[in-house]
């Protein structure tokens, strides 16, 4: 499992001129489920989300996670991460998920930080997407499960 996760000012995505999920601060995570990932990975991966310390407190240290500070969450499903850029310039995508199951997981992943107490907006899952958002720092982290 990866997550490109990013502190935002703002961020949204929309599917065929639609808006599906806009959140004003907090983070935006794009989530990519790989072959072999289990749940185990998802809940590990919802605690560091929850609990990651990358908002700044009074002092201007980054010491608060995004419930802290009120924030939100948009997550995008993304399986072009599962391309590791090694071999070649056209990306293959065998390490991906396949597609059945990466939306099961997407979806309890999505539904196991709501259960946090997170407002959580959403992407449609295979959807071609264009995601807006105003990078805060910028601060980005790309993580591993």
């Amino acid at each position: 499992m990866k997550l490109v996760l990013q502190r935002v000012k703002s961020a949204s995505v929309t599917v065929n001129g639609k808006t599906t999920g806009e959140i004003q601060q907090g983070l935006l995570l794009f989530v990519c489920f790989e072959a072999g990932d289990t749940m185990a990975a998802v809940d590990e991966s919802i605690e560091k989300v929850v609990n990651l310390r990358i908002f700044e407190d009074e002092a201007g240290k980054m010491n608060l996670n995004v419930k802290q500070i009120n924030g939100a969450i948009l997550s995008v499903s993304q399986f072009t991460l599962s391309w590791d850029g090694k071999k070649g310039h056209r990306p293959s995508f065998d390490k991906s998920m396949p597609p059945q199951e990466a939306k099961l997981m997407y979806y309890t992943f999505n539904k196991k930080l709501e259960e946090r107490e997170l407002k959580v907006e959403k992407g449609i899952f295979g959807e071609n997407m264009q995601v807006s958002l105003v990078n805060d720092g910028p601060v980005t982290f790309i993580l591993n499960f």
